[in-house]
Formats: C-alpha cells, structure tokens, sequence
C-alpha cells in the first residue's frame, strides 16, 4: 500500500506561482513513475505531467509545457510541481498518482491516488 498526500495549493492571482508537493509514504514509489493530474469542476481528471523514477524523463500536457516544472527527491519519497505564470484555467484540485502501467498521461494507468489539493487562480 502507497500512501501519497498533496500540499501546497491555495488562491492565488493570475501570473502567480505555487509550489505543489507529493509526499509518499508505506511502500514508497521507488521506481515508479510519478505523475501529477488535474480536475476541474465537471470535468474528467486530465493529465499534466509526469516524471521517471531515475533519470528525471519528463513530459507535459500541452497547456503547461514552459509553465510547469515537475521534479522529484526519491531519498525523500517526493514529487513537486512548480506552476508558473498561472492561469484561472489552471484551477482544479490537483493529485498525484503513482503509475503502474500503460500510458503515462492517462489515470487509469496509475493505481494510487492523493486526496488532492485545490488551486484556485483568480484573474
């Protein structure tokens, strides 16, 4: 079992930054990919990054390519995501997952989920 606990969302301002953190614990995710979704109010969860477990392989959804940052410490069970230049788009709850087979950028390919941790851009 994997238990993985989001931090760092709140209400920011068009242009903003935040920092989103992931921390792992249980068994942790050492050599998993890790990625980061997002949900909007009435829409479906949808994918925003992801990352490899040693050499640091990122990929991103279009929309936030050259905004978002995704990074990880595995000596501490870790995954960030750093947004930049945010967007009232950009709102959602925000979770991490633990990938654990098929295509990176779809959730069901991931077996363990964060409760999520909400970010709202106000323009």
């Amino acid at each position: 079992q994997v238990q993985l606990v989001e931090s760092g969302g709140g209400l920011v301002q068009a242009g903003d930054s935040l920092r989103l953190s992931c921390i792992a614990s249980g068994r942790t995710f050492s050599g998993y990919v890790m990625g980061w979704f997002r949900q909007a109010p009435g829409k479906e969860r949808e994918f925003v990054a992801y990352i490899s477990w040693s050499d640091n392989i990122t990929y991103y959804a279009d929309d936030v390519k050259d905004r978002f940052t995704i990074s990880r410490d595995n000596a501490k069970n870790a995954v960030y995501l750093q947004m930049n230049k945010l967007k009232p788009a950009d709102t959602a709850i925000y979770y991490c997952g633990r990938w654990h087979g098929g295509s990176a950028n779809l959730p069901a390919s991931y077996d363990f989920w964060g409760q999520g941790t909400q970010v709202t851009v106000s323009s």
